[in-house]
């Protein structure tokens, strides 16, 4: 059987196929359209689809929309309770309204579908099926938290054999990813955007405002949680975009981080508590803060934790189609990896290339000359395969760097025009990490958990070390990716370095490079002097000679 998975109510709108039970595909509708995050999270932006990333879905099996045996909205209307708090009075019957006719506007952005097709999925329930249904394993205890759902914020539960059982949902105000979103703006970033800003700036802090929040915000002891209105403006004045942060402002991201992983150490402790599980799986935008992730791991009662990479509301269009297979009685494979989008054969990439006219090559041994570019101290930009799904750039789109000069944090900063404070990702065969990096899992293939850098190994990493002295790292299989695996190895043998850095190949306030004439576009406007794509290299200075 065939379903089509769509998120489109909030933010990060995304289509997903399974066929089968197996995941065939999946996209973020940003990677085509060009605009970061999609659209806005705001009402009057709900009845905007991820119509080409469905399209491409359907494509990519050689599908029509009247193939489909079923498609999954992640959000359901009937939920809502109209003048309940936490939802915004003025425009949420807008958005309500979007959603029911979301059935309509389906069947004209997908002509052939029949609207009685289209099914809504509970925004959590989608949430808990990308997480409990994908993970590699079928039982597992389940953690939903994020800003909003129809009424809810946050779901824990139970998978048995497939099969959700909720054991507990918190319901608005109160919400954990509303709350970091309203901190994240009043840091001067942008909410539903922004919020790993958060994260970061808080390595640069102190929590010295714990004591406070913690009469705020707090646990129940029955699986939920009280967030109290807090003052944000009490701890340190609000920033507008671009301008610089005190110490104040660090100390608060530092103190709201310090409170938002105790809390979940307390729902998690809850949830053991009520399910006896050994394994926890996790969805929701807050389960992108690998930051907590990580303490979770470490302190919490779980022996295993598995988060689901494209966490953030895009990942309930693949959970919804999970949710609909395994409601016809096919049970989800787990799910493959996260190159889940657009590739092309290097035919394709040739031809691209021939259009653009610029000059390129082929070598014979690509991993060597990657890595013989990249120990000369050269910024890569690297294309290969299918793109990711999700937020986290893991090797198919990606800009790497040498490791070992320091400058070279805030020189791929400048190159992407981001903040000088944020950190940058090292990537690490998966047979060494445990020799560079520890507490955190190994391997870790998604970025979704930080580790602390050994002593021995800060000094000669600089680059990947986080002012607090982890790193988020991405593990890399030798089965999985032996292009990449044999590219880290050669680096290795000429540097003595296991490690590159890894960042997502964009700039600033735009999506991910999705497609060649992205990647191309990427490269004649960024200072990046190599462009890998497929099995060709582009060189700058041949480029631009003059």
């Amino acid at each position: 059987m065939k379903f089509l998975g769509l998120n489109a109510i909030f933010h990060d709108p995304a289509a997903a196929l399974v066929v089968d039970g197996e995941v065939v595909a999946a996209a973020e509708e940003e990677r085509f359209s060009r605009r970061k995050h999609g659209k806005r999270p705001v009402p009057f932006s709900a009845w905007e689809l991820p119509e080409q990333a469905a399209a491409w879905c359907l494509a990519r099996a050689g599908l029509k929309p009247e193939d489909l045996d079923g498609v999954a909205y992640s959000y359901d209307p009937a939920l809502v309770r109209p003048g309940q708090r936490g939802l915004d009075e003025r425009w949420e019957d807008l958005r309500t309204t979007y959603a029911r006719r979301a059935p309509n506007f389906l069947a004209t952005a997908l002509p052939g579908l029949d609207p009685a097709q289209v099914r809504y999925v509970p925004h959590h329930v989608a949430h808990a099926a990308s997480a409990g249904l994908a993970a590699p394993y079928r039982d597992s205890a389940v953690l939903v938290c994020d800003g909003r759902g129809e009424a809810v914020s946050h779901l824990a539960g139970r998978y048995a054999d497939g099969e959700l059982t909720v054991l507990a949902a918190q319901e608005l105000p109160h919400s954990l990813g509303l709350m970091y979103e309203e901190v994240t703006e009043h840091l001067g970033f942008m909410r539903s955007s922004d919020e790993y800003k958060v994260m970061a700036m808080a390595s640069y802090g102190e929590p010295r405002f714990l004591g406070e929040l913690r009469e705020l915000i707090r646990a129940t002891g029955d699986g939920g949680f009280r967030v109290e209105p807090v003052d944000w403006a009490g701890y340190a004045k609000r920033l507008g975009r671009g301008e610089p942060w005190s110490e104040d402002h660090a100390d608060l991201a530092a103190s709201v981080q310090r409170r938002l992983e105790e809390v979940l150490l307390d729902l998690a402790r809850w949830l053991h508590e009520r399910t006896g599980e050994r394994r926890l799986t996790m969805a929701g935008g807050v389960a992108l803060n690998c930051v907590a992730n990580t303490r979770l791991l470490a302190e919490g009662p779980f022996e295993e934790l598995w988060v689901q990479p494209a966490a953030g509301d895009a990942g309930t269009a693949l959970g919804g189609a999970l949710h609909l297979a395994q409601a016809a009685g096919e049970p989800a494979a787990p799910m493959p990896g996260a190159d889940l989008g657009r590739g092309w054969t290097d035919e394709e990439l040739a031809a691209w290339l021939d259009a653009a006219r610029v000059p390129y090559e082929r070598p014979a041994d690509l991993a060597a000359a990657v890595a013989a570019e990249l120990a000369a101290d050269r910024i890569v930009a690297w294309f290969q395969g299918r793109s990711e799904y999700g937020p986290r750039a893991l090797g198919r789109r990606s800009l790497m760097a040498h490791p070992g000069r320091a400058a070279n944090t805030e020189r791929l900063n400048d190159v992407k025009g981001r903040e000088q404070f944020r950190p940058i990702a090292p990537m690490v065969l998966a047979e060494r990490a445990a020799d560079i990096f520890e507490r955190g899992p190994i391997p870790s293939p998604y970025m979704l958990f930080v580790h602390d850098v050994r002593p021995e190994w800060r000094d000669r990493i600089p680059a990947v070390v986080h002012v607090d002295g982890t790193a988020r790292i991405q593990t890399v299989d030798r089965t999985g990716d032996p292009l990449l695996a044999r590219m880290l190895q050669e680096f290795e043998v000429r540097t003595g370095l296991p490690v590159v850095v890894n960042t997502s190949l964009n700039t600033a306030g735009r999506p991910m490079v999705d497609d060649p004439r992205d990647a191309l576009e990427c490269f004649g406007s960024a200072p990046v002097d190599l462009l890998v794509l497929g099995p060709y290299l582009i060189h700058r200075g041949k480029v631009f000679a003059s």
